[in-house]
């Protein structure tokens, strides 16, 4: 069996960055062209943060609308930004003026995922029809649904194997964005908004964890009343995507923790305690090591400094005792994507950074 099934990552993830011009889509609006290896990918969600200066992250998807924002480091509802994001377009996505996608002169950055080109299909697997927009080869499905405050309720996410990540935001109300990932467990949940440690919780994922099929929920109001939600749904796909926990050592030379790919994209929360964040790394705005400029998915701030290598085949910390990455008694999260895979499903190993 190959090793990989994806032998270019970037055909399902990909990270772009850019200028803002302030041209408002009257105007034509920022029209953004990917540099992707693949020359034709069309993104189904984005995530973009300015990182020269202060602003929201801003969340798009094609699933909900391509106007329709949300921010990771608040709770409001979903919101028509008619100078937000403009247009999901063959290689890149268009910007109108809104400052958070295209202040004048301003850099950006736009993290971008593949799903199913837009196209969503009614999915009855679960006890509530969900709407679910699907990329069983990358892992990757965008699923809508609106809730019934039934605890033991079950919802379709078509990905066809078992989910290791769901991020749920109520699109209705102002509501924190609620976490499952299997190092925590099903009767765990730890926000994306917050510092916040993981919390016990018996109402979020109904202590059941995730079918091929269904994930479960309890009658918690923030991913089960009667209103509306997304959730972004993410299985494990070997060479490509990895979510797992490490343990900090607390010195210098941290914990080397194997992904069995270069990551492209890098996110780490401490989980049995509170910590500044979650933190966001990337190899395109530090293409060598050590990376050096991170982003929290909770909070508004610029670009800051951190010390962590992303290697051919995983990422090692060099940073000695840290709160937020490397606590000596510290348990950590995280979710990676690929650059590139360390063995090619021709058995060829990848360069090392």
């Amino acid at each position: 069996m190959a090793y990989t099934t994806i032998d270019d990552p970037s055909v399902y993830f990909y990270t772009q960055l850019y200028t803002g011009n302030g041209t408002a889509i009257g105007s034509g609006g920022n029209a953004i062209t990917n540099n992707a290896n693949s020359g034709d990918f069309k993104p189904d969600w984005t995530w973009h943060k300015v990182r020269s200066t202060t602003n929201d992250h801003q969340v798009y998807d094609s699933s909900r609308g391509v106007k329709i924002r949300l921010n990771t480091n608040a709770t409001n509802s979903d919101f028509t930004l008619n100078e937000g994001l403009q247009s999901f377009d063959t290689n890149g996505f268009t910007a109108g003026s809104d400052a958070g996608v295209n202040q004048s002169s301003q850099t950006f950055v736009a993290w971008q995922w593949k799903a199913n080109g837009g196209t969503t299909s009614s999915n009855s697997d679960g006890s509530i029809t969900s709407t679910v927009q699907a990329n069983t080869t990358a892992g990757f499905s965008i699923v809508t649904y609106t809730g019934n405050s039934t605890a033991g309720a079950t919802v379709g996410h078509g990905l066809g194997v078992v989910p290791n990540w769901i991020i749920v935001k109520d699109r209705d109300a102002a509501k924190n964005w609620v976490n499952y990932h299997e190092r925590i467990g099903n009767d765990r949940s730890i926000t994306l908004n917050t510092g916040d440690a993981q919390s016990a919780s018996t109402d979020h994922w109904n202590n059941n964890t995730p079918t091929s099929s269904v994930f479960y929920l309890g009658d918690y109001s923030h991913v089960n009343t009667t209103d509306d939600y997304v959730a972004y749904c993410f299985a494990e796909i070997q060479g490509y995507s990895k979510f797992g926990s490490y343990n900090g050592n607390g010195n210098a030379n941290g914990p080397f923790v194997y992904l069995g790919f270069k990551p492209a994209w890098l996110i780490i929360k401490r989980t049995d305690a509170s910590s500044d964040g979650w933190y966001i790394f990337d190899s395109t705005r530090s293409p060598t090591n050590l990376v050096d400029k991170a982003f929290r998915a909770n909070v508004n701030n610029a670009e800051s400094g951190e010390s962590i290598d992303l290697l051919s085949n995983g990422f090692k910390h060099r940073i000695g005792a840290n709160n937020n990455f490397n606590n000596a008694s510290g348990t950590y999260i995280y979710m990676a994507f690929a650059e590139s895979p360390f063995v090619s499903s021709k058995g060829a190993p990848t360069t090392a950074r």
